[in-house]
């Protein structure tokens, strides 16, 4: 009996220690465990904080995600704290600009801009006091406001930007000086060929509609605008409800939110926001339009058609396309007939414009050249592209996108245009990789078929003339006309 006992007894205890073993194990297996993860947990956060210290390009690439808050008065608040960044970026976005410029007054809202921070103190303060910098930039879609300067001066930072946005109501005296600068700014621009092939083409292809005119305005047009005009944009646009701030930086979240509650809570909303609703374009003409600068070396021509609105989900494919018509062209023609060639897409918030660009020697190849280009875009509605074309097109396309999300504050700008543009920032890098020729080919298809198509030759009207007589009827334009960009009022001479 005691030997059974004892036998029993001694299992008994072995598979206690086998038991106690095997949970050792397990615990054991589970502790090296956690401790692999939390040393590759580590290794990761510190790469990623050095690739964030190159920049934040490779931030917009990886598309970070920001908090979002809004304040009582209706302003959308998107943050990202980086601890241990002695810097933060401040982005304001008011989503109305040049689009909404009254008729014929072209750069009322590049005006409001500038009175935003009209003294030129505020940005030296801000870049010798704070160590960072002031900018202001007007587009068709929005003013946009950067603010950025050392973390610890976050709230002076947010400050300057209170004063701007709720002291923009300038007097009489600040006014004139306001308008006076840009008049005399439009008057000293020095107005070259290229810049009047490019107002002209985009006043021929929209008229009247807004991305026909000019940003920043033209003498004639500012000598129109008066206060009572800036005022009426102020009240209108300049509201918090209409806006989006971005904060990136070395602050966090509650100090971000008890500084804008402070600072910023006292900018009065508006009752209500002006939508961006504008009558369609007619049709353009489809002549050739000639801008007589008769004492120039270079001819600058442009062909355009209307692009697609920002928020399309072709505008990636689009961009690709740009680069594969650019190949195309270079190719059809002899490098001794032009000086330079460009294919661009530029997308707004309504539409947008696919233009081919060329400067030529003044001799006989404008028409050589403007024809290359339509026998492009037939071609491309008409056939796919081969693989090679669509690669090399693609490797382009990913290197001018990684250039432009590494410049400075190209997170803040992929966060606001997916505000402006309501659609989610798009992944690009994979949008590119996984185009093929039939999406290409739609794209072309819904561009080019049926299109109607803008062309403009900017230079010698003698030579024009007589060169592009053969590619059809034909329209001409003094070049002082031009510089006003009345395109549907001057008067045409026909040859």
């Amino acid at each position: 009996m005691y030997q059974y006992v004892s036998t029993q007894l001694t299992k008994l205890y072995q598979m206690a220690a086998s038991i106690t073993f095997c949970t050792y194990q397990r615990q054991m297996n589970f502790i090296n465990q956690a401790w692999h993860r939390a040393r590759c947990t580590v290794i990761i956060a510190a790469f990623v904080m050095l690739l964030g210290a190159s920049g934040e390009g490779y931030a917009a690439q990886s598309s970070v995600e920001p908090r979002r808050e809004q304040v009582l008065n209706g302003l959308n608040v998107l943050m990202l704290y980086r601890p241990g960044e002695a810097s933060v970026m401040l982005k304001l976005r008011i989503h109305s600009g040049a689009a909404f410029d009254l008729t014929g007054k072209e750069g009322m809202m590049n005006l409001l801009a500038d009175a935003l921070f009209p003294d030129q103190a505020t940005r030296e303060y801000v870049k010798e006091e704070l160590g960072g910098r002031l900018e202001v930039v007007t587009d068709y879609d929005a003013i946009n406001v950067t603010l950025s300067g050392r973390a610890s001066e976050f709230e002076r930072l947010l400050e300057l930007l209170r004063n701007g946005v709720t002291g923009a109501s300038v007097g009489n005296e600040a006014y004139e000086k306001l308008r006076e600068a840009r008049l005399k700014a439009a008057k000293e621009e020095e107005v070259t060929p290229a810049m009047v092939a490019d107002r002209v083409g985009a006043a021929r292809l929209f008229g009247t509609y807004p991305y026909g005119r000019s940003i920043s305005g033209v003498p004639q047009s500012l000598k129109r605008i008066n206060r009572a005009d800036l005022l009426l944009a102020r009240e209108r646009f300049l509201n918090p409800n209409n806006a989006t701030l971005a904060i990136i930086g070395g602050v966090d979240h509650r100090r971000s939110l008890r500084a804008l509650r402070q600072l910023l809570g006292i900018w009065r909303r508006s009752e209500v926001i002006v939508p961006a609703t504008f009558r369609q374009p007619e049709a353009p003409d489809s002549r050739t339009l000639i801008v007589n600068l008769p004492n120039v070396e270079t001819t600058e021509l442009r062909l355009a058609v209307r692009g697609l609105r920002r928020s399309d989900s072709d505008s990636v494919a689009t961009t690709v396309l740009a680069f594969a018509a650019r190949d195309r062209w270079q190719k059809a023609l002899d490098p001794s007939n032009y000086l330079a060639l460009s294919v661009r897409h530029k997308a707004h918030a309504l539409s947008g414009i696919f233009q081919m660009r060329a400067s030529v020697p003044n001799t006989s190849s404008a028409a050589q050249t403007l024809e290359a280009a339509k026998k492009v875009l037939q071609d491309f509605a008409a056939t796919p592209l081969s693989t090679d074309e669509l690669e090399r097109a693609k490797r382009e396309a990913m290197t001018a996108y990684t250039v432009d999300a590494n410049q400075p504050g190209a997170l803040a700008s992929e966060w606001l245009d997916a505000e402006t543009y309501k659609v989610p920032p798009p992944e690009v890098t994979r949008t590119i990789t996984n185009i093929t020729p039939a999406d290409l080919h739609r794209v072309a298809v819904k561009f080019f078929r049926d299109a109607s198509v803008v062309s403009v030759a900017v230079g010698n009207e003698t030579q024009l003339r007589t060169d592009l007589a053969r590619t059809g009827a034909l329209e001409v334009m003094s070049a002082g006309a031009s510089i006003e960009i009345k395109v549907p009022t001057v008067p045409a001479r026909r040859p």
